[in-house]
């Protein structure tokens, strides 16, 4: 079998996992695996129209929370000069 390493897992989760394992009578990794595979049972594929749907509302709900948000004042050429302008080299690459 593989394994699987989690990182960072905040504390007040790790507690509640915890105490679903006690509660069901599992070990902790075992109740990891039963809570993945019962989340992951319900999964949409992506080709799948009900996924693309989801995602398709999910993204039109984005753009509603942002709409009307950008307050400026400035010309479009000088908001993308100022992102650019803030954006790091990032870190170098060998091609």
């Amino acid at each position: 079998m593989a394994s699987v390493t989690i990182k960072d897992i905040p504390v007040e989760i790790l507690e509640r996992l915890r105490q679903r394992a006690a509660a069901d009578h599992r070990s902790l990794n075992k109740e990891v695996i039963h809570l993945l595979g019962a989340a992951l049972s319900h999964t949409f594929t992506p080709d799948n129209a009900a996924y693309k749907k989801e995602v398709a509302d999910r993204q039109a709900e984005a753009w509603d929370r942002l709409a009307g948000r950008w307050d400026s004042d400035q010309r479009v050429e000088d908001e993308i000069a100022d992102i650019f302008s803030a954006r790091s080299e990032g870190r170098d690459i060998a091609l």
